[in-house]
C-alpha cells in the first residue's frame, strides 16, 4: 500500500462491510489512490467521509452513489437465540470476530465489536439475525469514532491472522478430502435445518393444542 493508499485507508471507517464494491476498506483505499474507484462509494462513512477523502486525494466531493447504498444509522447484529441454529456460518462471515458460539450452540454478538456490516444477514440459513438501529438521528461519522474505526482494524487483523491459521490447520492432503469437508458441512446445517423446523412445528401443534 503506498503513501496516498495509506492516508486513505486511515480515513475510512473500518466497517469492512464490502458495501464499496471490495472485499475491505484497503482494498478500496488502493483502488482510490490508483483511481480505479471514485471517492463516493463508501455509505459508512457518508457526506463527511467522502469530504475527508476529497481533502486526500484533490478530487471534488460528490454525492454519495446510490449503487453503493445509502448513509444511515449505524445498526447492530442482534441474533434471535430461539432460533440460532448454531451453523457457525455467522461466525465465517463476521469481519471482527464481533459473533461468539461454538457448532450446533447458540450464537450471540459481542456489541463493543460489531461495526453493523450487515455481511452475516445473508448466511444465515434460518433467519435468525436482524439489524437494530445504535444511533438513531447520527450517520456517517456521526455515527461512529476513529477510536472505533481503529479497534475495528485491529480485529480485522486478527481476524484475518485467525482465518488463515484455521486454513493451513485444516488444508487437506489428497484431493478429495475438500469435498468431504463441504458435504459434512452441509450434513451439519442440513440437520439443524431439519431441528430447527421440527422445534417449530411443534410449537405450533402444542400453541394449536
Amino acid at each position: 500500500m503506498n503513501g496516498l493508499a495509506a492516508r486513505i485507508h486511515d480515513a475510512l471507517p473500518q466497517t469492512q462491510c464490502t458495501r464499496c464494491g471490495y472485499p475491505d476498506c484497503a482494498g478500496y483505499a488502493q483502488a482510490v489512490a490508483d483511481g480505479e474507484a471514485d471517492i463516493n462509494q463508501c455509505p459508512p462513512g457518508g457526506a463527511e467521509g467522502i469530504e475527508r477523502l476529497a481533502l486526500l486525494t484533490g478530487r471534488p466531493a460528490r454525492p454519495l452513489d446510490p449503487q453503493f447504498g445509502t448513509e444511515g444509522p449505524r445498526a447492530m447484529a442482534v441474533i434471535d437465540e430461539a432460533w440460532c441454529i448454531g451453523c457457525t456460518l455467522c461466525l465465517d462471515a463476521c469481519p471482527t470476530d464481533a459473533i461468539i458460539g461454538i457448532n450446533k450452540r447458540m450464537h450471540t454478538v459481542i456489541e463493543a465489536h460489531c461495526t453493523g456490516c450487515e455481511l452475516c444477514i445473508p448466511v444465515c440459513p434460518v433467519d435468525c439475525i436482524s439489524l437494530e438501529v445504535e444511533t438513531p438521528g447520527r450517520s456517517g461519522w456521526q455515527a461512529w469514532s476513529q477510536a472505533q474505526a481503529e479497534a475495528a482494524l485491529q480485529r480485522y487483523k486478527l481476524h484475518a491472522q485467525h482465518r488463515q491459521s484455521e486454513k493451513r490447520e485444516a488444508e487437506p492432503t489428497p484431493a478429495a478430502e475438500p469435498q468431504a469437508a463441504d458435504t459434512r458441512k452441509r450434513s451439519i446445517v442440513e440437520a439443524a435445518l431439519a431441528r430447527a423446523r421440527a422445534a417449530a412445528e411443534q410449537r405450533q401443534a402444542t400453541t394449536k393444542s
